[in-house]
């Protein structure tokens, strides 16, 4: 009997991944709409003691539309402006990086840089920008020509506002459904497992996304005051790359100062560069991962790079979007294995 049983959730595993290797490409909606539903529950519940459910769900569901829209309306264009900065100022680091950084090289290490020609590379990027645009204007452009990009965009992005309200009102009576399909025998142990996923997750979903919204905002706004042309691809990029310790520090630090050093030819804006980065990296660690995620996740630095990656390689972007959660409730679920497994007569042998 316990073979068989075996057998049959094995089955159901390969089954389930077979599924979603399938239907990767129509997942996305339904994908994002669990993820906002399951990140907006708490709060739809704490509304939902002093009016109906489904009132508290159409509050919260308007404040996150307004307040997407509004990021969006008022980031779009400033992302836009930086990235035209840049464009606009690669052959002139080109040039910077040819005339001081390359006999330095030369001088200093012997490094032979003369098969390394970057005249075609900035007279590439040049023409290729010529044509291109801008951004907004591009993509605009882009999905104008083809009204079923446009079309399919608008139907994925209403789903998902569609799923995501429908789960979140159903959301509690949905949790019941699935606990009562546990077996009576192993439920103790199922639900332990479920609370212990609960809190990591939450703790990913919500406390590891605000650490990572205040860190890009910290770092934007300090690179802003050092003067970098960049701050906000720069500060966003590190601040969203961060959920890997030290990752965005590392990122950041590196990119920025390259900046610094090509925007101003001076080595005083990237200790001031350095201060920013280490400002965020001990408000990360003394205050915000204290605060907002505190040591649930539990995962190596290691398991995170290796989960996004294996998450992209099987499923694309879903597997992505996927990776670090699943691989959270995984680390649950062998914690709690490793545990049974030292109580084991296998173990006492």
């Amino acid at each position: 009997m316990f073979e068989a049983n075996k057998a049959m959730w094995l089955a159901i595993l390969v089954i389930v991944s077979v599924l979603i290797y399938l239907l990767a490409p129509i997942l996305m909606p339904f994908v994002s709409a669990a993820i906002l539903a399951y990140i907006a529950d708490p709060l739809v519940d704490k509304l939902e003691i002093k009016m109906p459910r489904t009132l508290a769900v159409s509050i919260v569901f308007l404040m996150l539309s307004v307040l997407a829209l509004i990021l969006l309306l008022i980031l779009l264009p400033l992302l836009e402006r930086q990235i035209v900065i840049l464009a606009e100022k690669l052959p002139l680091y080109i040039d910077r990086i040819q005339h001081y950084l390359f006999p330095l090289l030369k001088e200093q290490f012997g490094i032979d840089v003369s098969l390394f020609d970057l005249n075609m590379l900035k007279q590439s990027l040049s023409e290729y920008w010529k044509d291109a645009g801008g951004i907004a204007a591009n993509i605009v452009s882009s999905i104008s020509r083809s009204g079923l990009i446009l079309a399919g965009w608008i139907a994925n992005f209403l789903l998902m506002l569609v799923v995501t309200f429908y789960l979140l009102r159903d959301w509690d009576v949905l949790v019941a459904k699935v606990h009562a399909l546990i077996p009576r025998k192993k439920e103790k142990t199922i639900v332990t497992i479920v609370k212990e996923s609960d809190e990591v997750l939450g703790a990913f979903f919500r406390g590891q996304m605000l650490v990572m919204i205040v860190l890009s905002v910290v770092y934007t706004v300090g690179l802003m005051i050092v003067g970098i042309d960049t701050a906000l691809l720069i500060g966003g990029l590190s601040g969203m790359v961060s959920f890997v310790p030290y990752l965005g520090f590392i990122v950041g630090i590196v990119v920025a100062s390259v900046a610094a050093l090509m925007q101003f030819q001076d080595i005083i804006p990237v200790f001031y560069v350095a201060i920013v980065f280490m400002v965020g990296q001990a408000l990360e660690g003394m205050l915000l991962t204290p605060l907002l995620v505190g040591d649930k996740i539990g995962l190596h630095p290691v398991a995170v790079i290796f989960a996004v990656l294996a998450g992209g390689q099987l499923f694309g972007f879903v597997g992505i979007l996927l990776a670090l959660p699943v691989a959270a409730v995984i680390a649950v679920v062998l914690r709690h294995m490793h545990e049974h497994y030292k109580q084991s007569e296998l173990y006492a042998e």
